[in-house]
């Protein structure tokens, strides 16, 4: 089969297209024939120095897929072959990543395509959807009528956060750079920021009548969750996807929880997600479509860090 291989850790330029064997599948496990895959800032942090993922070279990479079922493994019922399905693969240790032709996973990690969705569009909800879910459903717990401010919302997980968060019935803050102003209000932020030229605490102390927000969910990282603190209620609750720094003495004084969110697989959150995808309440935001080959140029993208929403690569 056809892959992107990393032959050793450092910049986009590292990957190789060789001819690899085809993977079989073992117990539990189902062969998938990826069709589109998408990238994610874990993925330059892993091709960069992955070691602490467990990850050696030559390896591949690659942590969200839509593909079909090209194989079946011992002890699978809830799958067959031609089924359409798509998934986000183990980070840690896992050496056979999604820049492939076929990957083989267990069967508890992958859920149905929603039908709505082309294998494009699906292949770009897995992880960055999966961990908005997880932070605004799960932990966060929005409810109606709650506000919530989002930090980084035209980004891949951020534009998710932003539409979960409003089929919640929230009402949504949301900070990006001054270009993407006007993707905030397509993606249904009632107040957007513009970071660049607007404080953002003042804002959500105004819009609040200086009660201060009921949730934050930060994808930036720095001292934003830090600084949130102050623009968040008392009993308030603030999640990251990244490691927060700063002085966090107000979430003390606020008696506030703070949630750490690092994605968990398993198929029941993405069969949730489905539905509102189904029914197009979210969407992924697609910054740009691919061939497979064009991944280092994809990588340059992330390591910029000006991305907006999910860049997504076709398997041919």
């Amino acid at each position: 089969m056809k892959a992107m291989v990393i032959p050793r850790f450092g910049g986009p330029d590292v990957f190789e297209q060789r001819d690899v064997e085809t993977p079989t599948p073992g117990p539990g496990e189902i062969l998938i024939r990826v069709l589109a895959t998408s990238v994610n800032p874990v993925d330059a942090k892993i091709r960069a120095a992955g070691a602490w993922a467990g990850i050696k070279p030559p390896a591949i990479l690659g942590y969200d897929a839509a593909g079909v079922v090209e194989q079946v493994g011992p002890g699978v019922t809830e799958f067959h072959v031609g089924d359409d399905v798509f998934y986000t693969p183990e980070i840690f240790g896992n050496q056979f990543g999604t820049y492939a032709q076929y990957e083989p996973v267990p069967a508890t990690i992958v859920a149905k395509k929603p039908s709505a969705l082309s294998y494009v569009d699906a292949a770009a909800v897995p992880l960055a959807g999966g961990t908005a879910w997880e932070a605004i459903v799960r932990r966060l717990q929005i409810r109606p009528g709650e506000t919530v401010l989002i930090h980084g919302g035209a980004g891949g997980v951020g534009s998710f956060a932003v539409q979960i968060a409003k089929a919640a019935g929230a009402r949504v803050l949301a900070t990006a750079g001054p270009d993407n102003q006007r993707t905030l209000r397509e993606l249904g932020a009632d107040v957007p920021i513009d970071y660049h030229s607007q404080d953002f605490a003042e804002i959500a102390l105004r819009e609040t009548g200086g009660a201060g927000v009921d949730a934050v969910f930060d994808t930036v990282g720095g001292e934003f969750v830090a600084k949130s603190c102050a623009v968040t209620r008392h009993f308030g609750r603030l999640a990251t996807i990244l490691a927060p720094h700063g002085d966090f003495s107000q979430a003390y004084i606020r008696n506030q929880t703070i949630y750490g969110v690092f994605l968990t697989r398993e198929r029941k959150r993405l069969e949730e997600m489905s539905r509102l995808l189904e029914r197009k309440q979210i969407r992924p935001l697609i910054d740009a479509e691919w061939p497979l080959e064009r991944v280092a140029d994809a990588h340059r993208r992330l390591d910029s860090g000006h991305g907006r929403g999910k860049i997504v690569l076709r398997v041919e």
